[in-house]
């Protein structure tokens, strides 16, 4: 029995033997041809061109109506390149320049491509995973050889692979993949997104998950720790098998709750909203009982395709989730691009610490064409609608104060044009730094809410990479410093009486539950799937409860304190909330 680490991005327990799917590393020799030779190399290419092509259209097809248009918007990138007239040019060059096979002029041009990514900042360099899915594509068509299919499955599997391309991990059989484990990937790789639009549990930053599995393997997934077991021993495997049906059941058991109230057992009421990604998610929000959409984040319109969204494209996603959500609130969130997302236009030289760097709300203030058409979006949607928008990473007064004003001069503009909008649409902010949790009682003066985002507030706080497994151990929101600031930012908020929601992933994690009611959080904002469970206890629970816990947990000097004890509190509430 093997244990492995790696990343959690999609959550969920999955038992299946492995399929491990290979990296498809085609051996192109230099093969020369006869001159004469070189119409038939090229007619060749055109041929497989155009195979490809329709390939990659019938794909794009079958991800519509399996995942969703922004899903399947990451393969416009695959068409472009290969209509591209600049790229068809220099595979022709190649063959009859140098005479030789359209299979040696495919790998030589398309990896000069990968290099030159690769040689770019992170957030483009990501695209080198599709110039290669794009040469393993144009190779099979030219050779004959096929990739093992991912979209047929005659069983069960959990897909093992060193990187999944876009091609394969939209073209997976949801029937019978019931996890994917992967060597390479981050929070937001191409897999990742998928698989979460699918519901698979999946883990990635594995390294080497495809050298120490075989196909055939029993693998276990489990996509809530990060955590990977191959060839389980019998009672590893008898303990995650009953971990399986418990969650499936206890998931079903909460189906009742959809309908009912998040309500304490003392009367206080609390707004659990849900946070999506994808305008398809709506729904999955509505039918787990939320009551409306708490973060909209809106980067897919721009990582999912090539070419920056137009207004209309905003406005059509935009009014997607409104009218899903009828009179239910809806928070948009401006573009939060940079770090760790990217564009695929806008990059113009790598930085050092993009974590430190012209990210999220910098971005949008240094790109304001970019900017004022996302908001000119959001104000004509939101005409008929209880919708607010959300500025991401504010950390000082004044560039709160110059996005304010690009709203305002958005709306005065569209009052110009005669198009119907809303101009007085609540504004609020992230409080993703200490900066801007410190200094919350001057921001509670300009907004109309507040929303914590966790993930960034601890990466900030305590100075750890989140993305960073080499001190993964040290990322904790639990540390008291993260806790006093967030009991801080609450605190203020209604002391001013301007709301305060949670929007990281702590407000999903039913251990900080208790803690976060106790501190006075009325609102909280997380990923479907944990709506029901955390409307389950707060049904079970008293406000004065909740505020002892609080109290208790404010006096702990370290995080292993306060999750230990939170963890006996919660079961004493609801014992199957957590596995250890």
């Amino acid at each position: 029995m093997k244990i492995k680490k790696g990343i959690a991005v999609s959550p969920g327990v999955a038992v299946a033997l492995a399929v491990v799917i290979d990296t498809e590393d085609f051996d192109i020799p230099e093969r020369h041809v006869p001159v004469d030779h070189a119409q038939a190399e090229l007619a060749r290419l055109k041929k497989a061109v155009k195979v490809s092509k329709k390939e990659i259209l019938d794909l794009q097809k079958r991800t519509v109506e399996r995942i969703g248009k922004e899903t399947a918007s990451i393969f416009d990138f695959h068409l472009g390149m290969l209509a591209d007239k600049i790229l068809q040019k220099k595979f022709s060059d190649t063959i009859t320049g140098d005479h030789v096979t359209a299979e040696y002029a495919v790998a030589t041009v398309l990896r000069g491509y990968a290099k030159e990514f690769l040689a770019m900042p992170q957030y483009l360099a990501d695209r080198v995973k599709d110039v290669y899915d794009i040469e393993k594509r144009l190779l099979r068509n030219l050779t004959g050889q096929r990739r093992q299919s991912l979209s047929h499955l005659a069983k069960d599997v959990i897909v093992l692979a060193h990187d999944l391309t876009p091609s394969q991990a939209a073209g997976m059989d949801r029937r019978h993949i019931l996890g994917m484990a992967i060597d390479a990937g981050g929070q937001t790789s191409h897999t990742a997104i998928v698989a979460r639009a699918l519901g698979i549990p999946a883990v990635v930053g594995l390294n080497d998950i495809t050298g120490e599995a075989a196909g055939g393997d029993t693998v276990i997934i489990d996509g809530n720790r990060g955590t990977v077991v191959i060839n389980p021993d019998e009672k590893t495997l008898a303990e995650y098998t009953k971990i399986a049906h418990e969650q499936v059941e206890f998931l079903h058991s909460l189906d009742a709750l959809r309908d009912l109230p998040a309500i304490t057992r003392d009367g206080h009421e609390i707004r659990l909203l849900g946070n999506i990604e994808f305008p398809e998610e709506v729904d999955t929000v509505l039918e787990k009982g939320g009551d409306g959409i708490g973060l909209y984040r809106t980067e897919f319109l721009y990582l999912g395709a090539d070419s920056e969204p137009t207004e209309e494209d905003h406005y059509r996603a935009y009014r997607q989730v409104i009218d899903t959500c009828k009179d239910r609130t809806v928070v948009i969130r401006t573009t939060d691009l940079g770090a760790d997302k990217y564009t695929q236009s806008r990059a113009r030289m790598p930085e050092p610490n993009p974590f430190l760097g012209c990210r999220s709300i910098r971005f949008c203030l240094q790109n304001l064409p970019m900017f004022k058409t996302q908001i000119r979006a959001i104000l004509r949607a939101s005409i008929d609608a209880e919708v607010s928008m959300l500025f991401p990473l504010i950390t000082n007064i004044l560039e709160l104060r110059q996005a304010k004003t690009i709203v305002r001069d958005v709306a005065e503009d569209l009052e110009e044009e005669n198009l119907e909008h809303r101009a007085d649409i609540p504004i609020g902010m992230m409080v993703e730094t200490p900066s801007a949790a410190l200094q919350c009682d001057a921001f509670a003066k300009e907004v109309d809410f507040f929303s914590i985002g966790t993930n960034d507030l601890v990466q900030y706080t305590l100075a750890v990479d989140r993305g960073n497994e080499r001190v993964a151990s040290l990322f904790s929101v639990a540390h008291p410093a993260v806790l006093r600031l967030l009991k801080q930012v609450i605190r203020t908020g209604q002391r001013h009486d301007v709301p305060v929601s949670v929007c990281g992933e702590v407000a999903g994690d039913p251990v900080f539950t208790l803690l976060l009611l106790g501190m006075g959080l009325r609102i909280f904002s997380c990923a479907p799937s944990a709506i029901p469970e955390i409307k389950q206890i707060i049904r079970l629970i008293t406000m004065d409860n909740a505020m002892r816990i609080s109290r208790r947990v404010m006096g702990f000097e370290t995080d292993k304190e306060v999750i230990k004890y939170l963890r006996v509190e919660t079961r004493s509430v609801l014992p199957k909330a957590m596995q250890d």
